[in-house]
């Protein structure tokens, strides 16, 4: 697989670009309707005032082999039109892929259930035999007038990273919107983590995430760096996505994939000295390129 033969720091990069991860789901109980809600209820203050000048909540952790992110949102949609946009396997790729590392992404059924076939690149345009290939378990966990939750599983990812999970929950508000969570992690080897130390201390030593850890000696914020700063950087990545995907639908289905690519890079510079990695052009570039690849791939397996 030629992934495999990318220097390791370099497809650290990747790989900590797309923080692919997902969530400690726990048991039913902890990610029900009524847990959501109670969650809602305390975060209503940060909610109201933060640095990301819209309503949203982030948290982020890492303990000895293992990273995990999660954001807590209002969305400015109707429970029933986020519901029923995001139970979707489809959908979720169309999301995935907005992602500077996400290279491809399809949907499929299999034996076992839903499935997402994803490969995982560098921050530019790339052949597709040079990503690592994913595959996630799509599921729908529960779904309720009142509650959904959607679990993506992936048992391996590059340089031994494994176990990854991303989960989505989210519940109807009284004014009319939706209120969200997302999580994910993984886990990583000797291998991942050796890559992903070469890479914190090298390309990617400059790199922070969001949340302020202290003062700097000129009394500017310090924000967190290394692996949290990673897992903060790609959460709102995937949020981000998130609400480019939402936002897309009102407009006419030729021009939804248009819309979302433009509407995520203009996202993602809003945080520039966290989310920042190239220009537009390049971005949107790239991105129609894989779109087209990937319509070709799709029409060349019905074939």
């Amino acid at each position: 697989m030629k992934a495999l033969w990318m220097p390791a720091r370099l497809f650290a990069a990747a790989l900590l670009g797309m923080g692919l991860g997902i969530a400690h789901a726990g048991d039913a109980d902890a990610n029900s309707a009524a847990s959501l809600r109670a969650r809602y209820g305390v975060v209503q203050d940060q909610l109201r005032h933060n640095q990301f000048q819209r309503p949203l909540h982030m948290d982020s952790s890492e303990l000895p082999g293992g990273v995990t992110g999660d954001i807590y949102a209002l969305i400015d949609y109707p429970f029933a039109t986020a519901g029923a946009a995001l139970n979707k396997p489809a959908h979720w790729c169309d999301i995935l892929s907005l992602h500077l590392n996400t290279k491809y992404c399809r949907a499929s059924t299999a034996r076992q259930g839903s499935i997402l076939k994803v490969n995982i690149g560098k921050k530019h345009d790339q052949p597709l035999d040079e990503a690592y290939p994913v595959e996630f378990a799509y599921r729908v966990a529960a779904q309720t007038p009142n509650y959904l939750q959607v679990k993506l599983n992936a048992d391996e990812g590059p340089l031994s990273t494994r176990n990854y999970r991303i989960m989505l929950e989210a519940i109807p508000l009284e004014d009319g919107r939706t209120f969200i969570h997302l999580s994910y992690s993984y886990a990583y080897g000797l291998v991942g983590r050796l890559a992903m130390q070469a890479y914190l201390g090298t390309i990617g030593s400059g790199k922070m995430g969001f949340t302020v850890v202290g003062k700097q000696s000129n009394g500017q914020p310090l924000h967190v760096g290394g692996m949290r700063g990673v897992v903060e950087r790609n959460t709102m990545r995937y949020y981000l996505a998130i609400e480019a995907f939402l936002g897309a639908l009102s407009a006419p289905p030729q021009a939804r994939f248009e819309k979302r690519i433009h509407d995520w890079f203009a996202a993602v510079e809003r945080y520039p000295r966290q989310l920042h990695e190239m220009e537009q052009r390049e971005y949107l570039d790239m991105k129609r390129k894989e779109s087209l690849r990937q319509q070709v791939d799709i029409l060349a397996t019905r074939g």
